[in-house]
This record gives structure tokens, C-alpha cells and sequence, in this order.
């Protein structure tokens, strides 16, 4: 157990010291075992983990480089280092500026003197083998990515290092490297809409613990200060061990240990838990509390269920960033009620949803139903809700180009559930059939 305490302590060590070097310094395996005293293993597990954080990069013919931890906020903004590996190029020239932001791309499809005009500080030209638009594009403060695997002159690419602006090379053709950057600018934007825990942390105060020697006195003392009913309860390091309640401790005594009355070994998150797993997890269990760990299992923070859900909706609330394959499918449905106000849906089957064989893939038959019968819950309770099982009867197939029918049959619903059938149709036949189960994610 002390080996294990030691081998966690040189870990965190190792996070702590990366952190602390100054941006631009160089980072080697060997160094860093040699400075720190531990095994070259011990080291390169710290430095991939410290890449995973984004506090190092590995840069091609450079090596590892500590580099300035982006905020979730600016997740969306690509660099030019990022361009590099999304066209799968190589630099050519001005390798200090490649950390810099990209704000936008220009195709150099004109003459220079009407490039001019679309080219500014911060965007990247792509163009060709044309050596004055590179020029151009330099004076004008812009990177410029070359296509067709071509190069450039001596002379751009001394300018390119002189101002730091990068000359990129790609093998791919323009409208390959576009559609790429476009894509990766897109992914982006919808990472940037999936909220994580690590989004929430930082508005919360001060964090109240307990540990197993503490008394009853001291858990309503908590309480009074707080207007908490339940905190996290730890251990000499700060690793989560339980959780206790006012429910648990009603019995105790004053002086008496809350040892006895601790939760163990609770459900746990990490500050990269995205909000829509936190709630599932907090359904599924049945909690309304969740400690926030790191990769050691020390105590950061704590939810409710109450915060993550009020969260979510917020974020709902947002303009819509990016389209998911869930957007894409349900793009063509339309909503319409029926004589009694009951809510069904109809759209067209088009050839992005077909398989190879020319009808319809069952994963986006599953995918239409399990949109449809969310939204039909959330018509009749309000809620958002998770599904919980399904079962499914495929009978016909459909074709691309046909015209369906969605239309969900509420069957029971409670405080926490919606029990339906799902019934796709085509011409009055139907084509798929499930049974679903919801369980709703906003029950207290």
C-alpha cells in the first residue's frame, strides 16, 4: 500500500512540475526521469497524461513542447498546428506562428489583386503553386496552405520565418483540405455545445467535507452553514471514501462518530463527464449527489442532480452549434398532431440513410423511433427522458424516396417512466414497430 501511495505521489509530482514549466520549454522522457529521480516508465506515463490535458504537444521534428492549457471556451477555434494534422501536411516554413489562432480560410481562386481583399491578419490563404499570392498572403498576415503537394520559393519561406506565419504543405487538392478544416470547425462547435462537469465547477463555492472521526455535532454544523443535507466524506489524502446524509445520521448522538453511518465506496465522476452522462448516471442509481474525483480519487467538487439538470437546460437555450448525425436524420421529419392532439411525424427517407443494398438502415429506423418517442414524452410530462429498453420488429423494408409515418401511442406514463409503441408506416402498411421504455431524467 505504501509502494502504491509513493508510485501515485511521483505521478502527481511529475503533472505538477510539467505544469509549472514555463510555455516553449522542451520536454524529454529521459529529462524528466533523471531531474525527478523516478523510472523513464513512471515519466512517460506523466507526459502522456499531461498531453491528454492539454498542458504538452508533440510537434514534428521538435519534439514535446509545454505549451498554454487552451480554456474549454476557446475548444473551438482551430490553431494552425491543428490545420497541419487535419490536412496532413507538413511545414514548409514559420513553425513559431503555427500556435496561433485561425479565424478564417480564403480559396485563392482569383487573381492577387482580388485575393487582397478577402485576405487579413489570421486567416489562412489555400492556394496552389503560385508564389506571388504566397507572398501576398504574408504581407497581409495571413498563413497560406499549398495544395497539391507543392512547395514554394526560398524567398517566401525566409518571409514566412521572419514574420512567424506558417507555410503548410498538403498533398490533398483544395477542395479536399476545405471540406477537412470545414468538418474539423464543425466537430468543434458541437464539442463546444456538449456541456462537461468542468463547466459548472467553477461557479460553485467553497467545497465542505467530512471525515469518518467527525461527529454528528459536526455534520449539523455543516448543515447550518451550508443548507447542505449531504456532503462527501474523506480520507487523510482527500479520496473520496462515502457519502453521509441527515438521513443517515438522524439517529446518532451529538459526540457520537459518523464512521458507521457513511455510505462507501459512492458513485463517482470526473470533470470531463459530460452533464447528459452525469444526470443518466444519477438516474440510473437512484442519487441526487455526485463527488467530483480526479484520475487519483481526490475530492475537486461535488453536483446535485438540481444543478446538472438546470445546467442542461440552459445550454439548451444556446443557438444551435454544428450538426450531429441525430440532427441530420430528423432534419427531413415534420410535427403534426392528430384529431385528439396527439402528436405523429412524417418525412421522407433520403439516399444518406440508405444501406448498400438501397433501403433503409435499421440503426437510423432505431434512431427516428428513439427521437420520435423523446419527443412525445416530453409533449405529454414536460421531462427530458433517457430510454431505458427497447424491442424492435422490423416487418417491411423501405426504400429510399418513400414517405413515413411516425406516430408514438402513449401506453403508461409515472413520475419517472413512459411506457409507448412506436409505429412507422408507409401507405397505411407497417414497416417497423417497437416497444419503448423511457425513464425520465427530471424526477426529483
Amino acid at each position: 500500500m505504501d509502494g502504491q501511495e509513493e508510485n501515485v505521489t511521483k505521478h502527481e509530482q511529475l503533472l505538477q512540475h510539467i505544469e509549472q514549466l514555463k510555455v516553449g520549454s522542451k520536454i524529454s522522457v529521459r529529462g524528466l526521469a533523471r531531474e525527478l529521480g523516478v523510472s523513464e516508465g513512471t515519466a512517460y506515463r506523466a507526459v502522456k497524461e499531461a498531453e491528454n490535458f492539454g498542458l504538452v504537444v508533440t510537434k514534428e521534428r521538435i519534439g514535446t513542447v509545454r505549451i498554454e492549457k487552451r480554456p474549454r471556451g476557446m475548444t473551438e477555434q482551430l490553431t494552425f498546428a491543428d490545420v497541419v494534422t487535419i490536412v496532413e501536411g507538413h511545414v514548409l516554413g514559420g513553425s513559431d506562428g503555427l500556435a496561433k489562432p485561425l479565424h478564417k480560410y480564403v480559396i485563392g481562386a482569383m487573381k492577387e489583386q482580388a485575393m487582397a481583399r478577402y485576405i487579413d491578419a489570421g486567416s489562412l490563404l489555400i492556394v496552389g503553386n503560385r508564389d506571388n499570392a504566397h507572398s501576398l498572403a504574408l504581407e497581409q498576415g495571413a498563413g497560406v496552405l499549398i495544395t497539391g503537394g507543392f512547395g514554394t520559393s526560398r524567398e517566401v519561406r525566409v518571409m514566412a520565418d521572419e514574420l512567424g506565419l506558417p507555410i503548410i504543405s498538403s498533398r490533398h487538392d483544395t477542395f479536399t483540405v476545405a471540406s477537412m478544416i470545414n468538418r474539423a470547425i464543425f466537430d468543434r462547435l458541437i464539442k463546444k455545445k456538449i456541456m462537461l462537469v468542468e463547466d459548472i465547477i467553477g461557479q460553485k463555492p467553497r467545497l465542505q467535507v467530512l471525515k469518518v472521526t467527525s461527529s454528528a455535532a459536526d455534520f449539523h454544523l455543516l448543515v447550518s452553514e451550508t443548507g447542505e443535507h449531504r456532503f462527501p466524506v474523506v480520507d487523510e489524502w482527500n479520496r473520496v471514501i462515502g457519502i453521509v446524509s441527515l438521513k443517515d445520521v438522524s439517529e446518532l448522538k451529538e459526540d457520537q462518530s459518523i464512521e458507521k453511518c457513511v455510505v462507501r465506496r459512492p458513485i463517482t465522476a470526473s470533470l470531463q463527464t459530460s452533464l447528459a452522462s452525469a444526470a443518466q448516471i444519477m438516474t440510473w442509481e437512484g442519487i441526487d449527489f455526485l463527488p467530483i474525483v480526479d484520475r487519483n480519487r481526490k475530492l475537486i467538487a461535488s453536483v446535485t442532480r438540481k444543478e446538472v439538470l438546470q445546467a442542461m437546460r440552459d445550454a439548451q437555450k444556446q443557438p444551435q452549434l454544428g450538426e450531429t448525425f441525430d440532427h441530420l436524420i430528423w432534419n427531413g421529419f415534420a410535427e403534426e398532431r392528430g384529431e385528439q392532439n396527439e402528436l405523429f411525424f412524417h418525412g421522407f427517407i433520403i439516399p444518406q440513410m440508405a444501406t448498400d443494398l438501397g433501403t433503409i438502415s435499421e440503426g437510423v429506423l432505431l434512431n427516428v423511433m428513439t427521437q420520435a418517442g423523446r419527443r412525445a414524452a416530453w409533449d405529454v410530462t414536460g421531462n427530458d427522458h433517457m430510454v431505458d429498453n427497447i424491442t424492435t420488429y422490423f416487418v417491411r423494408p423501405v426504400q429510399i424516396e418513400d414517405q413515413i409515418l411516425v406516430r408514438p401511442i402513449i401506453l403508461e406514463t409515472s413520475r419517472r417512466t413512459c411506457k409507448m409503441d412506436i409505429v412507422i408506416t408507409r401507405d397505411g402498411n407497417v414497416v417497423c414497430k417497437a416497444v419503448m421504455t423511457l425513464q425520465s431524467i427530471d424526477h426529483a
